[in-house]
């Protein structure tokens, strides 16, 4: 099988893997279930073969469409996309199986067509991992912003239907508004929007258009979520559990930040951004961003909200990193996508255990909780050590890349908001554990403060929904089907300490050693 076919299978099988879930039918949860599964683990190893032909060297492309000269939907592999496909292809598989405990033990209708929408969203990001040029990446991005409207909006109440307005409205008009603009205007200046190492504007605008352009760029990713453009993510919340994991980790903001640097790289060129000063505003905004959601995230009760704002301010370092235009930022940059992948996920999973299973949303609920569902909360601490950017965890290798680069470029006060944002991140990350460990647990309410809209009753009788207690009793963790995924993550933060110079490595034709 030759690397083009593969490349198209790799499209064609979430797509055809969504609609099989879709005429699977409302009454075979099982066999739709199984479907997803099969799905995602082909759609994994399809990936992985790829990336191997990546690491080889190979580049194939596969044109979809040719248009005019210069302008076609085309599908080229590179190091930069194969990390972004790779992630999600993997979390994909995990979220699956967290999801099917989730969606039942939550007793969610219309389980059918969420499955089918997050087989599309996933399509949809891999559709940008491979993009060969600024107009494939730009449908593919409108895809992945209509594929999980529904998600968001799933639980169909006036809150739910509110938040998928803005969703919509931010993430379509700045990209209509500033991203198609932008891609105009360059079409113009360049008369390509194939992506090129180096940049296809480098000698073809002037320093002024290439600032303006480059402004609208970055506001016209609004997935990026860059403030005053970051609304949309914590109205998003109101989306089932599943769905803000795949918000925050597995492909929407991912897939925002991926552009950023894709954008950086391919279409300015890090020299020119470098040489014409263009990004460096950006930057300011981008640390702006970091400090500002940190604190706004402390002052969140709701454990949701807190961690959203914490993901906006997650995803500026990847921005910042990009904004300070040099090989060695945009590699911290690209590590950061993948180390917060693992760590945010995992806090997501932590959070939705702990709202279906002890129907809590408020931290100051959660005295005492951790004694509890101590799995949990020991796997949301380690999460949150690496999005603090503590060894031995992924997320140090990342924070420490993007502070060489602010060294590198004499831009000290970045290292000085790297440095605050950590403390920050201690600030509203830690409290949970220390309450779930050491506070005193508050008398039983009468009722339940579960989000996401829906009724808590007690999980069926089936074995994989069950309470793990351990043999304990006071211990009721949340079934199988949800803890080992959280788990796995958990394991995947350590595991990326280790392997981390393996991903620089395999990113090294992109940004050098």
């Amino acid at each position: 099988m030759t690397a083009e076919t593969l490349v198209l299978l790799a499209l064609g099988v979430p797509f055809l893997g969504g609609l099989s879930v879709l005429f699977s039918g409302p009454g075979s949860a099982n066999v739709r279930d199984g479907l997803t599964v099969i799905t995602s683990i082909i759609l994994f190893c399809i990936v992985w073969q790829l990336i191997q032909i990546v690491d080889a060297g190979g580049r194939p492309t596969v044109t979809l469409l040719q248009m005019i000269p210069g302008l076609s939907l085309t599908l080229s592999l590179e190091p930069l996309g194969m990390i972004f496909a790779g992630v999600a292809s993997f979390l994909w598989i995990v979220t699956s199986f967290y999801a099917f405990g989730y969606m039942r033990g939550h007793h969610e209708a219309n389980q059918t067509r969420f499955f089918f929408c997050f087989a599309i969203a996933i399509m949809s990001a891999l559709g940008i991992a491979f993009s060969g040029n600024m107009l494939t990446l730009f449908v593919f991005y409108e895809v992945l912003t209509i594929s999980t409207f529904p998600l968001v909006t799933h639980s169909g109440t006036d809150e739910a239907r509110r938040a998928g307005r803005v969703y919509l409205g931010i993430l379509l008009g700045t990209s209509v508004t500033f991203l198609l603009t932008a891609m105009i205007w360059t079409y113009v200046e360049a008369g390509t929007l194939d992506f090129q190492k180096g940049g296809i504007l480098e000698g073809n605008a002037p320093a002024g258009v290439i600032a303006i352009l480059f402004g609208l760029y970055i506001y016209g990713i609004g997935k990026a979520a860059l403030m005053p453009f970051h609304r949309w993510l914590p109205a998003a919340m109101v989306a089932p559990t599943p769905v803000s994991a795949l918000l925050h980790a597995v492909a929407v903001v991912k897939a925002g930040v991926f552009s950023v640097v894709k954008v950086s790289v391919f279409i300015f060129g890090l020299d020119t951004l470098r040489d014409t000063g263009a990004s460096t505003w950006l930057a300011y905004v981008a640390a702006i961003t970091i400090l500002l959601s940190s604190i706004i995230a402390m002052r969140q009760d709701n454990l949701k909200a807190r961690l959203a704002y914490s993901t906006i301010s997650q995803l500026s370092y990847v921005v910042l990193g990009a904004m300070l235009a040099s090989n060695i930022g945009a590699m911290g940059s690209t590590m950061h996508i993948v180390m917060h992948a693992f760590g945010k996920i995992t806090l997501f999973f932590c959070a939705g255990a702990i709202i279906v299973f002890a129907h809590k949303t408020e931290i100051s609920d959660m005295h005492g909780l951790g004694r509890k569902m101590p799995v949990t909360f020991f796997c949301f601490f380690v999460a949150s050590l690496s999005i603090i950017g503590l060894p031995p965890l992924g997320g140090v290798w990342s924070k420490w890349y993007i502070a060489l680069a602010a060294a590198e470029t004499d831009q000290i006060i970045f290292i000085a908001v790297l440095m605050i944002s950590s403390l920050l991140n201690i600030a509203y990350l830690m409290p949970l554990v220390l309450y779930g460990y050491f506070g005193k647990e508050k008398p039983a309410d009468t009722h339940s403060h579960g989000d996401d809209h829906s009724h808590h009753h007690a999980p069926p009788n089936h074995s994989m929904l069950k309470h793990l207690t351990f043999g304990r009793p006071g211990i009721a963790e949340a079934p199988i089907m949800c803890l080992a995924p959280i788990v796995l993550t958990t394991i995947g933060c350590f595991a990326l300490f280790f392997y981390a110079d393996r991903i620089r490595l395999f990113l090294t034709p992109v940004f050098g050693g």
